[in-house]
């Protein structure tokens, strides 16, 4: 495996990751943090959540067959995008890191924290499901994220065999007997408008995670829109820091009038709500 130990603020690199070539960049300085990026997704789909997070290095990467990275010519199951992910902490030379999960990559976030449980700080899923046995969304907005997930974004349109390995991937597998198997501190945002995820897909995480804790905000299923993204990383980064204050399995449902000053000081107290309303995906 090729890498650049100890790269910081670096462009995109290539390494070689089980006979492919897997594009990935870490940025800034600080505690690790490791994104995961959503169905068909490039990692610069999580500039404005990025942008936001300070004193932190991001480590983002193209799964296969997205963005820069190669296809693989056979289906790649979750366990094996998980193991890539760890692969790529090997590369930056981090034993451990927070891992934040978006959609897709939430599964493959919960995949990580089962299979690779010493890799994993913290464990922050967005707008994420546990696979076979979730609660299905609705099915136009479905298709189209499965069909056209780049839509109204400036990303290239997917690899159609690395959309299909991922679709793949989550129509095989289920976290469901194994999140009780996670031990790490969670925290799960979902967006209370939806509809091709719903919000009871997190319920069902939070209920079977033992370290877990709930934050609903009011936007869609894109949490890595500007607006959602923002909110999102400062919750993340109170998380990040809370200590004996953190409180699992402690709903809370972000009300859209609040400023986003009101963000308390540990995800786990028990301080009101926060942030201003985002818009819907």
């Amino acid at each position: 495996m090729s890498h650049s130990p100890g790269v910081v603020d670096s462009e995109a690199i290539e390494l070689s990751i089980g006979g492919l070539r897997i594009a990935a960049r870490a940025t800034g300085s600080g505690d690790p943090v490791l994104l995961l990026n959503g169905m068909s997704r490039p990692m610069e789909s999580w500039a404005h959540f990025a942008s936001a997070l300070q004193d932190r290095t991001v480590i983002a990467f193209d799964a296969p067959g997205v963005g820069a990275s190669q296809t693989p010519v056979v289906p790649h199951s979750m366990p094996m995008f998980a193991d890539i992910a760890a692969r790529v902490l090997d590369a930056f030379g981090i034993a451990k890191a927070d891992v934040v999960g978006y959609s897709h990559g939430g599964a493959v976030a919960q995949q990580l924290a089962v299979g690779h449980p010493s890799r994993v700080n913290r464990l922050v899923l967005l707008a994420t499901s546990c696979g076979v046995g979730s609660v299905p969304g609705r099915a136009h907005d479905v298709t189209r994220i499965l069909l056209r997930p780049n839509d109204g974004t400036r990303w290239a349109p997917p690899d159609p065999l690395g959309l299909l390995w991922q679709i793949a991937a989550i129509s095989t597998w289920s976290s469901i007997g194994d999140l009780p198997r996670i031990e790490t501190a969670t925290l799960i945002v979902c967006g209370a408008g939806d509809k091709a995820v719903p919000p009871a897909n997190s319920r069902i995480l939070a209920a079977r995670i033992p370290d877990a804790r709930l934050v609903t905000i009011q936007a869609g299923h894109d949490l890595q829109k500007p607006g959602p993204a923002a909110v999102v990383a400062q919750w993340s980064a109170s998380f990040s820091t809370c200590g004996p204050r953190w409180r699992a399995n402690s709903p809370v449902r972000i009300q859209p009038k609040a400023s986003a000053a009101s963000l308390p000081d540990c995800v786990g107290t028990d301080s009101g709500t926060a942030s201003s309303r985002v818009g819907a995906a």
